[in-house]
């Protein structure tokens, strides 16, 4: 498949040059702060990866980790709501199973995030639509990384 990406970690070819640019790239521009649900603090997952990539291109990295005390040097917090009572949060990024997709998402809408984005291979419509009814923009099945390489 032309334009095709495999990332490790991940179970899912996906061909890049299919993908709308348009809502994608705004979303990215004015979110400058990302929870990401989900983020390891051991280098070789997929989650520590991206989440660094995003660091590294100027984002603010929060981690929504319960088993974790800090990443990257910024305190984790064990749930999005403990997050936002000290965070402005941007964008909810999400790193957990489809099953585990709708209490998150329903933390999303609680705090009020903008917007929510379901890494590749994650997929959950039923929740995705819930935000969207909510008023949050959603992304589902694609990974922030690749996407904010391929437009910037």
């Amino acid at each position: 498949m032309a334009g095709a990406r495999r990332w490790p970690g991940h179970h899912v070819r996906m061909d890049q040059t299919a993908i709308p640019n348009a809502p994608i790239v705004p979303l990215l521009k004015r979110s400058r702060t990302i929870a990401v649900v989900g983020l390891s603090p051991r280098p070789h997952r997929t989650s520590h990866g991206v989440a660094q990539y995003m660091k590294s291109v100027g984002y603010r990295i929060i981690p929504v980790n319960p088993n974790a005390s800090e990443v990257f040097g910024e305190k984790a917090y064990p749930t999005l709501t403990a997050a936002a009572k000290v965070e402005k949060i941007d964008l909810v990024d999400v790193f957990r199973n489809a099953e585990d997709v709708p209490p998150v998402i329903d933390e999303a809408i609680a705090i009020g995030a903008p917007a929510v984005w379901l890494q590749l291979g994650i997929r959950h419509d039923a929740a995705a639509a819930k935000a969207r009814a909510a008023g949050l923009e959603v992304v589902q099945d694609r990974c922030i990384m690749v996407e904010h390489s391929r437009l910037f």
